[in-house]
């Protein structure tokens, strides 16, 4: 029996996928949406996933839909399991990672620890909002961003007159998610993998760094976390997982407080940015874990090869060239190195790979991750 699965993107989470797959066997297919993205490798056609005819073509030939994102439309989605598709995570699913004031209204149904949140109409309720919270706080639009986009730290309701400005002009009655300026000492990433029949594997918690709100480096495990930490953490991910019934890769992005508490701050429903180190640190990677997934497979151990793994992300890339051009120097310093290319074009701020060391000693791997890095930066 072959295994068709079929991913909406074509960026560089679909890329990852296939190594796997190809291990596996699993037939995988990808609708991107340009001829020249990072996952043509695997293209089997390209359109817009705003269009339910294409989107509907797509899935006719595969036994599952998943996805490198989480921006295709509910309508869309809806289209395709009225059509018998099976599409994991759901539409259902889904829905609480598209819109982050939905999110927050069902992590705090939950009893799930988040910030002090609201979502705000008009000027006059985040003034409000900033008033009952020390005059500062982080808005962020409900729909649409990523890496730091649609996301300010503010301290004046008319900081946010631009934002409040499109919603009117959209009519549809739109609001900002506004929430607490968190004071914390770290962030962490948990990822889980739950299949539908219910089966769910965690690997370790990690710390995460930002660098102006994207996500540049990743120790696993999260240094000091055995114990309390691991265990919130990995409680939490598991109730985010069953009571939205999740299915695929599950990343909970979490903020350990000054006091020690743990906050949930965002939600992935699929392979994560924090989790590329599982390739070379990880029995099982994020990628093959979410085929397995999403396909309703057994999944695999998580278990890591050594006692660390550090990933830190090429971001921009290389002033000139490619970084397929500055390859062959960083394989001759640093042989210990896992380099991963995503196939894009230089472009400042973009994520365009990831370098991954994994070891015993923290410190040394920290070190070479990072001048690997710099291999790619200049």
């Amino acid at each position: 029996m072959a295994y068709r699965v079929g991913v909406i993107g074509g960026g560089q989470l679909a890329r990852m996928m296939v190594p796997p797959a190809v291990h596996l066997g699993i037939d995988i297919r990808v609708l991107a949406e340009n001829e020249g993205s990072s996952a043509a490798i695997a293209a089997t056609a390209v359109g817009d996933y705003h269009d339910v005819d294409t989107v509907l073509a797509f899935a006719r030939d595969v036994d599952v839909v998943t996805f490198d994102h989480e921006h295709v439309p509910q309508r869309v989605l809806r289209a395709l399991v009225d059509a018998g598709v099976a599409v994991h995570p759901s539409p259902e699913a889904l829905f609480v990672a598209q819109d982050k004031i939905v999110m927050r209204q069902r992590l705090t149904e939950l009893g799930l620890p988040v910030p002090d949140w609201a979502a705000v109409h008009d000027p006059a309720e985040l003034g409000a909002f900033l008033a009952e919270h020390g005059g500062q706080a982080v808005v962020k639009t409900a729909r649409g961003g990523y890496d730091g986009k649609g996301v300010r730290v503010v301290r004046a309701s008319s900081d946010a007159d631009d934002w409040f400005a499109a919603l009117a002009e959209d009519g549809n009655g739109g609001a900002l998610l506004v929430e607490e300026l968190v004071s914390f000492r770290r962030e962490l990433a948990q990822l889980v993998a739950r299949r539908p029949s219910g089966q769910i594997v965690p690997w370790p918690v990690v710390e995460t760094v930002q660098r102006d709100g994207v996500c540049a480096e990743v120790f696993a495990p999260a240094p000091d976390s055995i114990g309390r930490v691991a265990d919130v953490a990995e409680q939490i991910a598991y109730t985010v997982a069953e009571s939205l019934g999740v299915t695929g890769v599950l990343a909970v992005e979490l903020f350990e407080t000054d006091d020690e508490r743990l906050l949930i701050n965002e939600l992935a429903m699929r392979p994560h940015n924090t989790g590329h180190w599982s390739i070379d640190g990880s029995t099982t990677s994020q990628f093959e874990q979410h085929l397995r997934a999403v396909l309703d497979l057994p999944l695999g151990d998580t278990d890591m090869h050594h006692d660390w793994a550090v990933m830190i992300n090429v971001l921009g890339g290389p002033t000139s060239g490619t970084l397929a051009d500055r390859l062959p120097a960083l394989m001759d310093d640093q042989p210990g190195v896992k380099v991963h290319d995503y196939g894009k074009d230089p472009r400042p701020g973009r994520k365009v790979g990831h370098v991954t060391v994994a070891g015993d000693d923290l410190d040394e791997l920290v070190f070479r991750a990072r001048a690997a890095a710099e291999f790619f930066e200049n």
